[in-house]
């Protein structure tokens, strides 16, 4: 199933964050936090959004924001433009 945003809305797969800590201490599931980085899959047809965020940028994004979906067994967020904080440019 293909997924397409309409308006100021992005496709985003979160990215799952190091879960151990820098002393070597593992961080088990459930006490980790949510997600707030992810990989942009889709833009929504918003002319501005789609000049300033490109499928594959790494945006920051709210860690409440959007809506949680699943695709093809995969865990995904549609999120508005409100909700992206910042891309990441490594």
């Amino acid at each position: 199933m293909k997924v397409k945003p309409m308006d100021d809305r992005v496709l985003i797969e979160p990215v799952e964050e190091e879960s151990k800590t820098p002393s070597g201490i593992i961080i088990p599931d459930t006490a980790k936090e949510k997600p707030i980085v992810g990989k942009v899959l889709a833009v929504g047809t918003d002319e501005d959004l789609r000049e300033n965020i490109k499928e594959g940028d790494r945006v920051l994004f709210a860690k409440y924001g959007g809506e949680d979906i699943t695709v093809d067994g995969k865990d995904l967020k549609i999120i508005q433009r409100s909700d992206i904080l910042a891309i990441i440019e490594d």
